[in-house]
C-alpha cells in the first residue's frame, strides 16, 4: 500500500512539474511569436526587442539565483505555485499594452515567473528520480511539456492573428497559466532537503567544481541561442525570406513541435546511451542546421533547417541538467540554480547582441553566430567529466 501511495504522489508531483514546464514554454516562445504583430501595432524596431529579452531575462536571472538555495531549503511548493501567475500577469500586460515601455514591466514578470517555474520544475523531476538514467530520461520527457506550451502561441497566432489580432491568444494563455498554478498548488511537496543555509565555505568549494563550471559555461551559449531562435525565428522569416506572419507563426510551431518530439524520442534513447554523446550529437547537428538556415534563400530549405535545428538541440538542456542532477543530488536546488543563471546570462546577453547584430548587418548573420555557439557546446561537451556524487565525497 505504501509503494502505491508512493507511486501516486510521485504522479501528482511530476503532474505539478508538467504544469509548470508548460507555462515556462509559454514564456519562452512567447515574444518570438508576437514581436512582428507587437512591432506593427506599437511600431518600434528590431533593435528594441533587445531591451524586451534584457528585461524578461534580467527577471529571470535575479530570480534564479534567489530560487535555488532558497528551494533547498523551503521546497518548491510556491514556485510551482506562485511563477504560473506571474506569468498570467505579464501576459496580461502584452496583451493590454499600449506602447512600447509598457511591455517592459509586462515582459520582467514574464522574466521572474518563468524562472520560478523552471527552476522548480527541473529541480523537482531531478529529486523524485534518483537513478541517473532514469533522471536524464525524465528530465527530457519534463521538456516535451515545455514543447507543448511553446507550441501554443505560436499555433494560435497562427490560426487568428488576422482575424482578431494577438490579444485574446495572449489571454487565453494568461487563463491557462492562473489554472495551472492553481493546480500546482494542490500536491504535496516533500520536504526541504536542507534546513539550513549553505555555509560559505560549502559554496565556495561547490563553485570550484570543474563539472558545475563547465556546464555552466555550455548552458551560458544554449540558453543564449535558444532564446535567440526562438525569438528571432519569425523576424528572420518575414524579413529575409519575405513569408507572412501567420505564415512563419506555423513555422515557429513546427520548430517547437519538433524540439518536443526530439525529447520524447531522447527520453528513451538515454536510457542506453551515455549522456555526453547526446550533448554533443545535439550541439553537431544544430550547428549544421543553423548554418543552412543562415544560408537559405528559399521558405522552405529554410522550413526544414529551422526543424532540423530544433530537432538536435532538443537534448542539450535537459541532459547537461541530468548529469550535474546526478552528481549533486543533496544540492540540486542550489546547484541548478547557480547554472541556470549562468545560462540565463546567455539567455540575456545574445539575444541583445542579435538584436544589434541584425541592425547593422540583417538576420542571416545572427544565425552564423548561432551555428558558432553550437561548435562551442560541442567543444564543451568532451569536458562534462561524469562524477557520481562529488558533493558527498568532497563535502561530506
Amino acid at each position: 500500500m505504501k509503494s502505491a501511495e508512493s507511486g501516486l504522489s510521485a504522479a501528482r508531483l511530476s503532474a505539478a512539474a508538467f504544469a509548470g514546464m508548460f507555462v515556462f514554454g509559454i514564456v519562452m516562445a512567447l515574444l518570438g511569436a508576437v514581436l512582428p504583430a507587437l512591432a506593427q501595432k506599437l511600431h518600434f524596431e528590431v533593435a528594441e526587442t533587445g531591451n524586451l529579452f534584457l528585461a524578461m531575462n534580467t527577471a529571470m536571472l535575479v530570480c534564479s539565483l534567489m530560487l535555488g538555495a532558497w528551494m533547498d531549503r523551503s521546497g518548491m511548493k510556491l514556485p510551482l505555485a506562485g511563477g504560473p501567475l506571474l506569468v498570467a500577469a505579464g501576459l496580461t500586460g502584452i496583451a493590454t499594452a499600449n506602447s512600447f515601455n509598457a511591455l517592459l514591466p509586462a515582459a520582467a514578470l514574464l522574466g521572474a515567473g518563468g524562472a520560478a517555474v523552471n527552476s522548480a520544475s527541473n529541480t523537482l523531476i531531478a529529486d523524485i528520480h534518483t537513478d541517473p538514467s532514469r533522471k536524464n530520461s525524465a528530465l527530457n520527457l519534463l521538456g516535451v511539456f515545455f514543447g507543448f506550451g511553446a507550441l501554443l502561441l505560436p499555433m494560435g497566432l497562427g490560426a487568428v492573428v488576422r482575424q482578431m489580432g494577438s490579444g485574446p491568444v495572449l489571454l487565453a494563455g494568461a487563463a491557462l497559466c492562473a489554472v495551472a498554478g492553481l493546480f500546482s498548488a494542490l500536491p504535496h511537496y516533500p520536504a526541504p532537503k536542507q534546513q539550513e543555509h549553505l555555509p560559505a565555505s560549502e559554496l565556495k568549494l561547490l563553485l570550484r567544481q570543474p563539472l558545475l563550471l563547465t556546464a555552466g559555461v555550455l548552458l551560458f551559449f544554449e540558453s543564449g541561442v535558444e532564446f535567440t531562435i526562438g525569438g528571432y525565428l519569425t523576424t528572420f522569416l518575414t524579413r529575409e525570406i519575405g513569408v507572412s506572419i501567420a505564415a512563419a507563426s506555423w513555422i515557429l510551431a513546427g520548430y517547437w513541435a519538433s524540439l518536443m518530439l526530439s525529447r520524447v524520442v531522447l527520453s528513451r534513447v538515454l536510457l542506453r546511451v551515455d549522456p555526453r554523446r547526446v550533448v554533443l550529437g545535439c550541439a553537431v547537428g544544430a550547428a549544421v542546421s543553423a548554418g543552412l538556415a543562415a544560408a537559405s534563400h528559399d521558405v522552405w530549405a529554410a522550413a526544414v533547417a529551422l526543424l532540423a535545428a530544433g530537432w538536435t538541440l532538443a537534448g542539450i538542456f535537459p541532459t547537461t541538467l541530468g548529469i550535474l542532477g546526478a552528481a549533486f543530488g543533496p544540492r540540486s536546488g542550489t546547484v541548478f540554480g547557480i547554472v541556470i543563471a549562468m545560462a540565463l546570462c546567455g539567455g540575456i546577453s545574445l539575444p541583445w547582441t542579435s538584436a544589434h547584430l541584425a541592425q547593422a548587418f540583417g538576420l542571416r548573420y545572427v544565425l552564423g553566430l548561432v551555428a558558432g555557439c553550437f561548435c562551442a557546446i560541442a567543444a564543451l561537451s568532451r569536458l562534462l567529466v561524469y562524477r557520481p556524487d562529488p558533493w558527498t565525497t568532497e563535502c561530506g
